[in-house]
C-alpha cells in the first residue's frame, strides 16, 4: 500500500528493508537505475538514506513511514544541503494526495501489479514483473483448489492474521485472496515473540505460515507432553491415535477426545481455525500429521515468485504426506527429462524430470534481464523452475531433487553449496568438500576430504599416529577441521545459516574413477547423498535435527 501511494509522486521507487545498516547492495542498485527517483524506508532507516544520497543522484523523494508501529518523531532529518531531495512523512503523502484528487485510472489485465524481487542468494536479486492477470489467475486457481468440493469457502466472518512479510509474494496473493471474499485481516504487532499472543487476541479462522512456525508450535505441545505425567501423556496419545485413525477412515472423530484433549491446544491458537496452510518450504509428514490431528485440516503448497505464487496444492481432505499435491487451476505442469541427472519421464514406477509451468498465472519476464528471462521461459512458453519432481498416486507431484544447486533451509534460507565449497577449500587441512543440506533440517552438514600432506605435517606435529584412514577416524582431527573451517567462513563473511555445524572426514578424494566427479570435475550430489546418506543421518541425529 506504500508503493500504492508513493506512486503519484513517483513513476518508480524502492522501498528500504528494515535491516541495520543500508547494505553496499542496494546502494549499488539505486545508483546504477537511473528510473528510481524514490525511496521509501522506516523512520529507523532514514538517516543511513540520507548518508548515501550523494552517490544516488536521481533520488528526489524520500519518505518515511513508521517503525514497528511506534510513533514518528516530531521533525524529520533533512536532507543535505543541495542535492534537491525532499523529505516528507508518508502521512504528509497521504494528505498531499487528498488536496490533489485524480481520476482512477482501472488496470487492465496486462497492467503491471508489481515487481517483486528474489531473494538474490547466488547473485544480484531479479525483480520479477507481474500483471494483475497473473495475480488474479494465481489466487482464483488457489481459493478453487483449496474449497474444491466443500461447503465452506472463505466468507465475510473468516478472520486472517497477516504475519508473514508483505514483500513476498506468498502473503500478498492471499492477502488478495481475502479481499476478494471481504474476509477480516488482522496485523500482528511486529514482534514474532509476541506472534502467539497476537493470534489468541484475534482469533483467526485462517493461518497461512511457514514451516519454522509450525515446527515451533509442535515442539512447544509436545515438550509439555511429554512432561507431563504418564496419566497426561497416555491421554493424549490415545486421543491422536484414535483422532488420527478416524480421519484416515474418513469418519467424524470421537467428540470425547475433542472435549477433553484438542480444545484446549487450540485455544492456543484462538480457538477458532478452520484451516491453515503452509508453504515457502517442505514440511516434515510428521507434523503435518500432528497440526491435522491437533488442530485443523491443513494444506501444503509448493511454488515460487515467478508463477505468481502457488503451483501445486494439496487438498484439505488429503491424508497422504510427502508431496505437494496436484496442479491449481491456473497452472498446467510437464516434466522434463533431465538425462545428465538420471531423470526421465519414462522412470518406473514414477516419471521424474525438470518441473516446467505453463499457463495465465507465469509472470512476464524479469525487469530489464532479457538474458534470465529467456533461460527460464521457453520459446512455447513453459517456465523451467528447476526443481526435479515425480508424479505419484493419483496425480500428486512430489518434489525430489533441484537440476541447480540451490536448496532451502528449514527456516526458508536459500543455500547455494558450491558457493560454500568454495570457500571452504581454501582451508589448509580441506582438499574437497560436499555440502548438504535439506528443507526439514535447519542447518548443514559436510563430508571433507581432507588435504593429505597437510594432515600429514599436522598429525606429526601434534603426535598423532596412524594413517589417513586412521586420521579420518580421531574425534581430534574432525574437531581441528571443523574450526579451520568454522574460522575461514567466518573470515569470508559466510552467513551464520551458511555456516557448516557437523563434518565427518573422508580419506578418499572425489574422483571421475570412483563416480563422484563428472568428466568436467563438478562433484555428483545426488550420488554423493546416496553414498554418505548414514554419515549425513548420523550427523543430524547428533545435532537433534533428526
Amino acid at each position: 500500500m506504500l508503493l500504492v501511494e508513493a506512486a503519484c509522486f513517483s513513476q518508480s521507487m524502492i522501498t528500504v528493508p528494515l535491516y541495520d545498516t543500508l547494505g553496499a547492495d542496494a546502494v549499488e542498485y539505486i545508483s546504477n537505475h537511473a528510473d528510481v527517483s524514490c525511496v521509501a524506508c522506516s523512520v529507523k532507516e532514514l538517516p543511513m538514506v540520507l548518508q548515501i544520497l550523494d552517490r544516488c543522484p536521481t533520488i528526489k523523494l524520500v519518505v518515511a513511514y513508521p517503525h514497528s508501529g511506534r510513533p514518528m518523531p516530531a521533525n524529520l532529518p533533512a536532507a543535505p544541503p543541495g542535492c534537491g531531495v525532499k523529505v516528507m512523512t508518508i502521512d504528509a503523502l497521504r494528505a498531499a494526495g487528498r488536496s490533489a484528487p485524480a481520476a482512477p485510472v482501472p488496470p487492465t489485465p496486462s497492467t503491471m501489479a508489481t515487481i517483486c524481487y528474489t531473494s538474490g542468494t547466488t547473485g544480484n536479486p531479479k525483480g520479477v514483473v507481474l500483471t494483475h492477470g497473473n495475480i488474479i489467475a494465481n489466487a482464483a486457481g488457489m481459493e478453487a483448489t483449496t474449497h474444491a468440493n466443500t461447503d465452506e469457502p472463505p466468507t465475510a466472518g473468516d478472520v486472517h492474521i497477516s504475519y508473514l512479510p508483505l514483500a513476498h509474494i506468498y502473503e500478498r496473493v492471499v492477502f488478495t485472496a481475502n479481499i476478494h471474499y471481504g474476509c477480516a485481516m488482522g496485523f500482528f504487532r511486529g514482534d514474532p515473540l509476541l506472534l502467539v499472543e497476537d493470534i489468541q487476541e484475534l482469533k483467526p479462522t485462517m493461518f497461512c505460515s511457514v514451516p519454522r512456525l509450525w515446527n515451533r508450535i509442535y515442539d512447544s505441545i509436545m515438550t509439555a507432553v511429554n512432561g507431563g505425567s504418564a496419566i497426561q501423556r497416555g491421554l493424549f496419545h490415545m486421543a491422536f491415535n484414535a483422532k488420527k485413525a478416524a480421519l484416515m477412515a474418513g469418519r467424524d472423530p470421537p467428540w470425547i477426545w475433542e472435549k477433553l484433549v484438542f480444545s484446549k491446544l487450540k485455544a492456543r491458537l484462538g480457538g477458532n481455525l478452520r484451516i491453515m496452510s503452509s508453504g515457502a518450504s517442505p514440511i516434515s509428514p510428521d507434523v503435518m500429521d500432528f497440526l491435522r490431528v491437533c488442530f485443523c485440516p491443513i494444506i501444503e503448497g509448493y511454488g515460487m515468485t515467478e508463477a505468481a505464487c502457488s503451483i501445486t496444492m494439496t487438498h484439505p481432505d488429503d491424508m497422504m504426506t510427502g508431496h505437494v499435491g496436484a496442479p491449481i487451476a491456473a497452472i498446467e505442469i510437464k516434466l522434463a527429462d533431465v538425462p545428465e541427472m538420471g531423470y526421465t519421464r519414462a522412470d518406473k514406477p514414477y516419471p521424474r524430470g525438470e518441473v516446467c509451468v505453463r499457463g495465465p498465472s507465469v509472470f512476464q519476464g524479469y525487469y530489464k534481464d532479457e538474458v534470465q528471462t529467456r533461460e527460464t521461459i521457453d520459446e512455447d512458453g513453459w517456465l523451467h523452475t528447476g526443481d526435479i519432481g515425480a508424479w505419484i498416486q493419483e496425480g500428486r507431484l512430489k518434489i525430489i531433487d533441484r537440476k541447480k544447486n540451490i536448496f532451502k533451509l528449514q527456516q526458508g534460507e536459500y543455500i547455494s553449496p558450491e558457493k560454500i565449497e568454495n570457500v571452504y577449500v581454501r582451508c589448509p587441512l580441506v582438499a574437497q568438500s560436499f555440502v548438504y543440506g535439506d528443507s526439514l533440517t535447519s542447518c548443514l552438514v559436510a563430508i571433507v576430504v581432507p588435504d593429505p600432506e597437510t594432515l600429514a605435517a599436522y598429525a606429526k606435529q601434534h603426535g598423532l599416529k596412524g594413517d589417513i584412514v586412521a586420521l579420518c577416524k580421531d574425534p581430534k582431527v574432525t574437531d581441528k577441521v571443523l574450526a579451520q573451517m568454522t574460522q575461514v567462513g567466518k573470515t569470508s563473511k559466510l552467513q551464520g545459516f551458511e555456516m557448516v555445524k557437523a563434518i565427518r572426514l573422508h580419506p578418499e578424494p572425489f574422483s571421475v574413477d570412483n563416480g563422484f566427479m563428472t568428466p568436467t570435475f563438478k562433484i555428483k550430489r545426488p550420488q554423493l547423498r546416496q553414498h554418505f546418506q548414514g554419515d549425513i543421518d548420523s550427523m543430524y541425529k547428533a545435532l537433534g535435527q533428526k
